[in-house]
């Protein structure tokens, strides 16, 4: 599966958003016990799948191409989303907010040496 990916945002951007409209979308138990513990619902999820933005592409990890995504839902609070990037289901591997110190803003991570 290395070296699948796709290194391309916009195209990662387009194939994620038509995963989730036909809600090709598979939460492992990891995400789901991050939801819970940030109350973040699935349609959450959902909402930033259609308006998100890569600002980390890893189309050469270990365990398969992923990314990390940043979208609003409409509760106006920034999600981070990692997820796979080349498999017809759409798999959420982990769900959070950005907050200090690991994130200066949803976009910019903080200082590494600080966390």
């Amino acid at each position: 599966m290395k070296g699948t990916g796709y290194r391309d945002s916009a195209r990662i951007v387009s194939r994620l958003r038509e995963q989730a409209f036909a809600n090709s979308i598979h939460v492992t138990i990891h995400a789901h016990q991050e939801m819970v513990a940030e109350n973040v619902s699935y349609d959450a999820v959902r909402e930033v799948l259609f308006d998100a933005e890569v600002i980390e592409n890893y189309p050469d990890h270990q365990r398969g191409p992923c990314c990390l995504l940043c979208g609003l839902a409409s509760s106006r609070h920034p999600l981070h989303i990692v997820c796979t990037t080349s498999l017809d289901v759409v798999i959420i591997i982990t769900v959070y907010e950005p907050k200090p110190p690991k994130w200066i803003t949803p976009f910019q991570r903080g200082d590494r040496n600080e966390m």
